[in-house]
């Protein structure tokens, strides 16, 4: 993922906010109101650009933006993204789409921004509602798109809009045309190999033709639908309780609330995936789960993989983590405030040593020992995990050494001996990068 050509940045703490602009009809309606609106206060706006390099003119629609930003006078930035051979998992769309939220969450967290428009319309909804349908999706999938939605990113909050909504892309058109307003086609709409074009191109029309508030109407419906699903999830919230544990499932609860009720079970264990932000399983495969955790005995070590996460029974837990990349993270050393009673590492011993180099981390080899408690021995990393119920997985952390000296590991704790409780200090701490 690459990023050049950024404007040049205030240092001003004025609010601020983004526009994903993709430079077609919708995006570029959603801008230009959006610099209309803010006009008179001192709100900053910034638009994003993805550029997927999956159409040869993409670079001219890159120009295209960049250069309409700078007629609106607002700060430009863009993500090239390397999406890998569309005969892979998943088909380029999903694939596409999932990249893109990613750079675009990427960028609003590099600029401190917290509030994210998107310029999906009335049309963009029917089209996935429609879509959800045919793929036998639940209340949640059928509910579409939401007005906002706020995620989650290295302890920051960002709130998702979606202020075109209730607007049809004829209205936008009308809009654009009224105020002279240029924009770009996507020569890939046209083809109908897509499902989503199929849709666009062959359904919506008919459905009009049959009912003129047809998108109105779908629209309504989806919104109905969310309404429903926030009760499901209140619901799901209690049956949870005494379930859910620290992200994880309690798989000998569960497997009795399902005994009971199986649809309040289903409902959970959607939740749960929900919660997580994966994709909501088939029929076919829940059932599928269910007859592997009926059958597992109470030792049981099940793997589970959905969409391209895995979820894992570990000692009578589901959870779930990334595939492969528990190691994906960082050392940092934060510093402790000086009123603080807990220990650290001397922050002039740490600085001196980061100075020269001696700072690095290691795989572990599997001989390793540390003492993390006062008045214990040194004890190996296989016994401390153990303890620790940290799952198999999560032990590939690398270890964090100052010189020769083994300082901390993920999951367990620094070393005592190499801590004080006075004067400037600082604690290791490993940082996990996100899941992609």
């Amino acid at each position: 993922m690459a990023s050049s050509r950024k404007s040049q940045q205030s240092l001003k703490s004025a609010k601020r906010i983004a526009v994903a602009l993709s430079g077609g009809l919708d995006s570029v309606v959603l801008l230009d109101t959006v610099c209309k609106a803010q006009a008179k206060n001192k709100t900053e706006i910034y638009a994003f650009h993805i550029h997927h390099g999956l159409q040869k003119q993409a670079d001219e629609w890159l120009v295209f933006c960049e250069k309409l930003c700078k007629k609106y006078k607002t700060h430009f930035d863009f993500r090239l993204l390397h999406l890998t051979d569309a005969k892979q998992q998943g088909n380029v769309e999903a694939r596409a789409r999932a990249a893109r939220y990613e750079a675009l969450t990427d960028l609003c967290q590099e600029y401190g921004i917290e509030d994210l428009l998107l310029a999906h319309h009335q049309n963009d909804q029917a089209e996935t509602v429609l879509l959800q349908l045919l793929r036998g999706s639940g209340v949640a999938g059928l509910s579409g798109m939401p007005h906002q939605r706020d995620i989650q990113l290295n302890n920051q909050s960002i709130t998702l809009w979606r202020p075109l909504l209730e607007q049809s892309r004829a209205e936008l058109e009308a809009y654009a045309k009224e105020h002279r307003l240029k924009w770009i086609e996507d020569p890939s709409n046209q083809s109908q190999q897509y499902r989503r074009n199929a849709i666009r191109k062959q359904i919506i029309p008919r459905l009009e033709k049959i009912q003129p508030e047809a998108l109105a109407n779908m629209s309504r419906s989806a919104s109905l639908l969310g309404d429903a699903q926030t009760l499901l999830n209140r619901l799901a919230m209690q049956d949870g309780k005494g379930i859910v544990s620290k992200g994880r499932l309690k798989v000998l609860a569960l497997l009795a609330l399902a005994k009971d009720d199986l649809p309040a079970a289903n409902n959970l264990l959607r939740y749960w995936l929900q919660t997580h932000g994966l994709l909501m399983p088939s029929q076919e495969r829940l059932q599928a789960w269910w007859r592997d955790l009926i059958q597992a005995k109470p030792d049981a070590q099940l793997e589970w993989i959905h969409d391209d996460q895995a979820i894992r029974l570990w000692r009578g837990f589901l959870q779930a983590s990334s595939l492969n990349k528990e190691s994906a993270g960082e050392w940092v050393f934060k510093t402790l405030p000086v009123s603080s009673k807990k220990p650290g590492l001397p922050a002039s011993w740490v600085e001196e040593a980061l100075a020269v180099g001696k700072i690095t981390s290691k795989a572990r080899s599997g001989s390793e020992k540390i003492q993390i408690k006062p008045n214990s021995p040194r004890r190996t990393l296989k016994n401390l995990y153990q303890e620790a119920d940290v799952p198999p997985w999560q032990r590939q952390a690398p270890l964090l050494y100052i010189g020769e000296d083994l300082i901390a590991v993920a999951g367990i704790g620094v070393s005592y001996p190499h801590q004080t409780l006075s004067g400037k200090r600082l604690v290791p701490e490993w940082l996990q990068n996100p899941v992609k």
